[in-house]
């Protein structure tokens, strides 16, 4: 059986790319279809895989400004000839859906959301955009039109896995499809437990606007406590200027060293509406519970004093006030990394084979549209097509 993974783009490395880094290493031949691919930005992992890129990867500014080319991403996508494949299996936030397959070829997409500045976030999309205001007011025509094709596009998927209920939701709002709920994985392996906790607070990830550091920052501004930053992102420049020196950013950490940063931190804070949120599993693997705004996945994995705390609005005042109350004594480092077990690699692994294996029989048993049962109309129901 031939195998396509297709992606959005590698670009970056998040909670997306980490799911792929599954795939791949299930169909270790199975080639990977992306939008770009950054060598230095992704993770280095996929420098043994064959990556095949879109056509913007070699336009104008292509690889670092990619964004520049919304309106041709549907087409980058259609362009991929993926007839040789019998299973493709898409990694998709945005645009990786709408692939053009043959009718024999089966297309799972495991859904980390339907996109977000098409549908969830579309206003605060613009709003939060650093062009001028003449440009913002044609945006929305862009986006309107992309909206139609990803609607369609999600026709175009036989099978859905989503990474939340919160997103299974969100694909039966949008796209009005059914989805297969399959937690997205953390590897537990890779995170331990620490006797010696530090004095300090813990946030990371994309530094993306959505993701509410800026809030985080000004929280830990007004408490003055300390707080460390993990990651890299558009934001970053921005997000440094507005820090007072309580407040240390740690940049893009290796792995082995990130297990290091989590383990010994008092908690992690996690203030964005999240699709699921892996790294606020990363911390729970490593023992440390999170305080969490009470939206979207947070709700299915911050279980109130046992793996962390809710707070209810994301202001300053509501996350301080949860940040003051949090008395790491009153968690148990050892109950947190057995509660997230059930979202380990093997798991997700063993279930993502049974659904595509269920998937394929099911999808070869169905019967061709070509064979439509002629045998059971009568003469006297066919009519001459007349015009």
């Amino acid at each position: 059986m031939k195998v396509a993974l297709v992606h959005d783009h590698l670009a970056q490395d998040g909670g997306a790319e980490r799911v792929l880094a599954i795939l791949r290493k299930m169909y270790p031949e199975a080639p990977i279809f992306v939008l770009v691919y950054d060598k230095k930005g992704a993770n280095r992992v996929f420098r043994k895989t064959k990556v095949k890129t879109s056509f913007i990867q070699k336009m104008p500014f292509g690889l670092k400004r990619y964004q520049w080319y919304l309106p041709l991403m549907p087409l980058a996508f259609e362009k991929f000839n993926l007839f040789d494949y019998d299973l493709v299996i898409s990694s998709a936030s945005a645009f990786a859906k709408g692939v053009i397959t043959r009718p024999e070829t089966l297309h799972i997409c495991y859904c980390h959301t339907p996109t977000r500045y098409l549908w969830s976030d579309t206003h605060s999309y613009t709003k939060e955009l650093k062009y001028n205001k003449i440009i913002k007011k044609f945006i929305p025509l862009t986006l309107h039109k992309i909206r139609l094709w990803d609607y369609l596009a999600s026709r175009r998927v036989d099978y859905f896995i989503a990474n939340s209920e919160n997103i299974a939701r969100k694909i039966k709002k949008y796209y009005r499809r059914e989805a297969e709920v399959i937690y997205a994985p953390v590897e537990l392996k890779k995170f331990h437990l620490s006797a010696k906790i530090g004095n300090y607070f813990l946030t990371g990830g994309r530094l993306v606007a959505y993701k509410k550091f800026d809030l985080t920052i000004q929280t830990f501004n007004k408490l003055g406590w300390p707080l460390k930053i993990f990651g890299v992102g558009p934001e970053l420049k921005s997000l440094k200027k507005m820090t007072r020196p309580n407040i240390e950013f740690l940049g893009k950490v290796p792995d082995t060293k990130l297990a290091e940063v989590y383990s010994h931190s008092r908690a992690f804070i996690f203030p964005q509406e999240e699709d699921l949120g892996i790294t606020a599993l990363e911390s729970m693997a490593s023992g440390r519970p999170v305080i969490a705004y009470g939206r979207g996945g947070a709700l299915e994995t911050v279980i109130p004093n046992k793996t962390g705390i809710l707070f209810p609005e994301q202001t300053v005042e509501s996350l301080a006030e949860a940040i003051k109350s949090f008395d790491p004594k009153n968690f148990n480092p050892e109950e947190i990394r057995e509660y997230v077990a059930q979202f380990d690699v093997a798991l997700f692994e063993k279930k993502v084979k049974e659904f595509i294996a269920k998937a394929l029989a099911e999808y070869h048993q169905k019967e061709p549209f070509l064979e439509f049962p002629l045998k059971n109309i009568s003469s006297k129901q066919i009519r001459p097509l007349t015009v």
